[in-house]
């Protein structure tokens, strides 16, 4: 079986150490060649050789094994999500109402000392802190009791994480206290304190963090989710004219639907009768209805804003732009960044490393310590485990991936993986195809010059024929052509085609050529070099035809300029880019369009076969490159260029050798592809600078480093609300991204 890619969901990460023993327990599966998991979406994309049940099954024993689970393959993860967050959510009201009146009965005393005073009266001290052991042991064990149910396996498995960070902090202080409670002689004259407080807010706080992170990370998969939600689930199929209401996955190609005024287009289609205006903007970005006539092409979920259109189905099922779309997105949303390595091996040692410095802070303190030195000794070494906070760190990048590619797909932009953010952030020339990329893409004949003892609607006769045969969009200028003239096309014999220089064949016993100038010998064409040339001054195509090797006529092409292509290039200048053309054009024609757009450079007359060539040239010159094609003839552009980026068109958008894809074939679409990979990137290195600056600065604080000169100590609760609200600052920083390209 070929290697094909598997979405899997995972119940139970929470930093980034996970990311990296899930990672390693699903790469131990026979049949799993590549594993990326993803913390923000709590999922893996696999690569793997096979799919069967016994994969399935494998799957989940080795993540079993590892201390994860697997969801069922037919588990709705939103349906999955949303029941964690109504647990997540119980288990803290349960938490903070138990955790309360630990706070009140330890701390109030320091508030208002009469309290402290009356409250020992009632109960004394040895009453006040059995209640405090009562409550403190049902939130530990009760609503806590996710972290001992993950955290020790993992600290038996070698492994720990996250959760055994915050188990090993709340057991210390809870145990401590507990002995400090029941049997006080045990402690060292002067040390016995209880932290109950300590243990219950650690967990309040902690569970507090997870449930604002849960409701971030869920409102960074909405774009998923509402590409999603926009599938039509019921059409109108014309049944001998008659409409029936059918479910649209019961539909097949070539069927007829029926789509009112207000109503979605159910599939992709083609209009066969009717017009009206259709909001593409889910799938462009372009809020503009766009007008719909019998041959248009429609697009699926799209809405009819007026008129009744009858429609022929063309793609269903996965083939659907919208289906392509989500799984575009997806794939880019479970992808990694190349940055994402270095924050994989920091983070694999990091929990480990905590634990350690815990120790060693538990060490100097019962050593070095004033008194009572146990008591400074366990809440440093305490506050160390509780302020550091991996789940940071594993956040700062897939987070805000995943909200950049589900805003890119919103404004019409398909990052086909992720990885194409960061090399997109990093280019510095941008080499654009011509035809329909800076062009409309339609050319139109604009010029028939014929020699005497010929008839123009004979040569055009012929050469509409053989061009027939080609889908070259200068061949459909002059079959369209053609037919405006009611033209009538020839049998055509022994046609043969020449990349980049034209298309030859036999009609009425005569050979005909019609192509570029490179494709003829120069004697041969020498009579009309002149007027080719004075066509391509006034930015027009010249194609020169001849019949049994004798130059008979000349036909000139005109693309109009996209009447967003000018802007557009201004706006990458004052980015700082460097913009050329390449193309396959008259020189002269290509010049005057650059003129007109102030490109940079111009590389005309270009072979396809040789444009890749150009990319390497530029690139072997120290240049990062970026090429905008059709994604077809240029390929090997596309494939060779840092970045290759692919004018859409409809629904011809499964372009394999593009980096991303702009749905409307827009170039005002790649500025917003650019400034959304710039503003990403920035947004990337704000989150690691704070995750890991966070830890860098306040670990040493929590360990007592600034207290021999300054007295300052951190306490564990302080220490457990600092990193509940740095995994939300990441999150939230990245949902700032969702906020791009509106004005």
């Amino acid at each position: 079986m070929a290697k094909q890619s598997l979405n899997i969901n995972v119940e139970g990460m929470h930093c980034a150490s996970c990311v990296s023993r899930v990672e390693s327990a699903l790469l131990g599966v026979a049949g799993v060649d590549k594993a990326n998991v993803n913390l923000a979406k709590q999922s893996a994309r696999l690569e793997i050789t096979r799919e069967d049940a016994e994969l399935w099954q494998a799957l989940h024993d080795a993540l079993e094994k590892s201390g994860y689970q697997l969801f069922n393959k037919d588990t709705d993860p939103a349906v999955q999500q949303a029941k964690a967050y109504a647990k997540l959510k119980r288990d803290l009201i349960i938490a903070l109402v138990l955790a309360l009146p630990v706070v009140v009965m330890e701390m109030g005393g320091h508030l208002y000392h009469p309290w402290h005073m009356w409250l020992n009266s009632v109960l004394g001290q040895q009453g006040n802190w059995i209640v405090q052991f009562v409550l403190t042991t049902a939130v530990l064990f009760g609503p806590g009791w996710r972290f001992f149910k993950t955290g020790i396996p993992a600290m038996l498995r070698a492994a720990p994480e996250m959760n055994a960070l915050v188990a090993l902090g709340t057991s210390a202080a809870w145990a401590y206290s507990s002995v400090a409670t029941f049997s006080p002689a045990i402690l060292p004259a002067g040390s016995v304190n209880v932290y109950f407080e300590a243990a219950v807010v650690i967990v309040v706080l902690i569970l507090l963090g997870r449930l604002l992170e849960a409701g971030a990370k869920g409102r960074s998969n909405q774009a998923i989710r509402h590409l999603l939600d926009l599938q039509v689930k019921t059409a109108r199929r014309l049944v001998n004219g008659q409409p029936q209401d059918v479910a649209v996955d019961t539909l097949n190609v070539g069927d007829i639907v029926l789509v009112r005024p207000g109503e979605k287009i159910p599939l992709d289609g083609e209009v066969t009768d009717g017009s009206g205006y259709i909001d593409e903007s889910m799938v462009t970005g372009e809020p503009v209805a766009v007008s719909k006539k019998a041959g248009d092409k429609v697009i699926g979920a799209t809405l009819n804003q007026s008129g009744s259109l009858t429609v022929s189905v063309t793609h269903t099922g996965q083939e659907t732009l919208l289906s392509q779309i989500i799984a575009m997105v997806e794939a880019a949303q479970g992808s990694k960044l190349p940055v994402q390595a270095l924050v994989d091996k920091v983070t694999a040692l990091f929990v480990p490393a905590v634990m350690l410095l815990a120790l060693i802070t538990l060490g100097i303190w019962w050593w070095l310590g004033p008194e009572p030195a146990f008591s400074f000794a366990l809440v440093n070494a305490v506050a160390v485990l509780i302020i550091a906070c991996p789940c940071a760190m594993g956040l700062a990048t897939p987070v805000s991936i995943t909200v950049a590619t589900g805003r890119a797909a919103q404004l019409g932009v398909l990052f086909r993986h992720g990885e194409a953010l960061q090399h997109l952030q990093q280019v510095d020339t941008i080499v654009l195809d011509k035809t329909g990329t800076l062009t409309e893409g339609k050319p139109k004949v604009t010029d028939f010059v014929v020699i005497d003892g010929y008839s123009e609607n004979t040569v055009l006769t012929w050469i509409a024929s053989i061009e027939s045969y080609s889908e070259h969009p200068l061949a459909l200028a002059i079959v369209n052509h053609a037919q405006t003239r009611a033209i009538d096309l020839q049998a055509v014999t022994n046609v043969q085609t020449s990349p980049g220089e034209g298309i030859s064949g036999e009609v009425e016993g005569k050979t005909i050529r019609i192509g570029a100038a490179r494709a003829f010998d120069a004697n041969v064409i020498a009579d009309l070099r002149e007027q080719a040339q004075q066509l391509a001054a006034s930015a027009k195509t010249p194609l020169y035809v001849t019949v049994d090797d004798e130059a008979v006529a000349l036909v000139a092409v005109a693309d109009t300029v996209k009447s967003t292509s000018a802007t557009a290039i201004q706006q990458l200048h004052e980015r700082g880019f460097q913009i050329a053309m390449l193309t396959g054009d008259h020189k002269a024609t290509a010049e005057v369009v650059a003129k007109e757009l102030a490109i940079d450079q111009v590389y005309a007359e270009v072979m396809p076969s040789d444009k890749a060539e150009q990319i390497a040239k530029l690139q072997s010159q120290g240049h990062k490159v970026a090429y905008l094609g059709d994604g077809i003839n240029d390929a090997p552009a596309l494939a060779k260029a840092d970045v290759g980026i692919a004018m859409g068109n409809g629904t011809d958008i499964a372009i394999e050798s593009a980096d991303v894809v702009l749905i409307k074939g827009d170039l005002a679409a790649a500025v917003k592809a650019i400034g959304l990979a710039q503003v990403t990137m920035r947004n990337i290195k704000q989150n690691l600078f704070w995750a890991f600056a966070y830890n860098a600065a306040l670990i040493p604080v929590a360990a007592g480093v600034l207290y021999p000169s300054f007295g300052i100590l951190l306490s564990p609760i302080l220490g457990a609300a600092a990193m509940a609200l740095s995994s939300v600052f990441v999150v939230s920083n990245a949902l700032r991204l969702n906020r791009f390209g509106h004005a």
